[in-house]
């Protein structure tokens, strides 16, 4: 099990929040199965950069990108080194600090 950090958000949980989960999990999975609506418009399945965050530690014990994942993120508002797609980003054992960023694409978000 890993401890994942979510760092203040206005909208998606503005306390911030700590959540455990177990290896293999996504982070955007992570996310919605504690209550933390992130947007994934392409219902996880790498196709958009909705679900985009900043991983601020633990960054390393994350799986590594697929060429996919890496074109895709060109696109993310507010990229940066540590930048991934939750949807693609699965969780080792190592304890993790995210951030998710004021901003994405999207201009009509989804409701899932």
């Amino acid at each position: 099990m890993a401890i994942i950090k979510i760092l203040p958000h206005p909208e998606y949980c503005p306390q911030g929040a700590t959540v455990q989960v177990p290896a293999g999990t996504s982070i955007c999975e992570a996310l919605l199965d504690n209550g933390i609506e992130i947007e994934h418009a392409c219902d996880m399945s790498c196709a958009c950069t909705t679900c985009h965050v900043v991983v601020r530690e633990g960054f390393k014990s994350l799986n590594e990108m697929d060429e996919n994942e890496e074109d895709l993120l060109d696109r993310a508002w507010g990229l940066e080194p540590n930048s991934r797609l939750s949807c693609q980003a699965f969780v080792a054992q190592q304890d993790l600090v995210v951030e998710i960023p004021k901003y994405s694409i999207n201009h009509a978000k989804e409701t899932h």
